[in-house]
């Protein structure tokens, strides 16, 4: 379970944007194109597009793009809720937010991946136990001691034997 950050410039149409919308964070141009195309077809958004959009924008967007196909900017869809941020680059931007994330406690970034998915298919009380298990289990391990002492001593966090590197071509 590992974040995943889309960075997005050109259109998203369709298909496209609901493989946008499972990622966990959205950059995008400013000047994206993205829809929910299917009705221009007589279809509807599959491959979860519905599910994604509900937890995403407000419903009454969510019915509007869906009924009629309309094009929103990158702009427009942060305003709505369809994208994270937009960057000229978003390319770039994603990058910078993946090392930034690799450069964080894996064992906390799963856990609040876990805390987040789950969150809005239980009770408060159940999410509220759900927290109290995960911190529990964080505390005092490797990651998090390193987390602590790395943060303490002003220096970047690591784990040892394990390097943090990415690289796209």
């Amino acid at each position: 379970m590992v974040p995943v950050i889309a960075a997005l410039h050109g259109v998203a149409f369709g298909g496209g944007l609901q493989i946008a919308l499972g990622a966990d964070v959205r950059i995008v141009a400013p000047d994206a194109r993205l829809s929910v195309l299917e009705i221009k077809w007589g279809l509807i958004p599959d491959m979860s597009g519905t599910q994604l959009l509900r937890h995403l924008v407000r419903i009454d967007v969510a019915k509007e793009l869906t009924f009629t196909g309309r094009e929103v900017s990158g702009r427009e869809a942060v305003e709505i809720g369809l994208a994270t941020r937009v960057a000229e680059d978003p390319r770039a931007d994603a990058l910078e937010m993946a090392r930034l994330i690799a450069s964080k406690s894996p064992d906390a970034i799963r856990a609040g991946k876990r805390l987040l998915a789950s969150a809005p298919l239980v009770s408060v009380d159940e999410g509220l136990r759900n927290e109290a298990r995960e911190q529990a289990a964080l505390i005092a391990t490797p990651n998090q001691i390193e987390a602590v002492k790395s943060n303490l001593e002003r220096r970047p966090f690591s784990v040892p034997g394990v390097v943090f590197e990415i690289t796209f071509p």
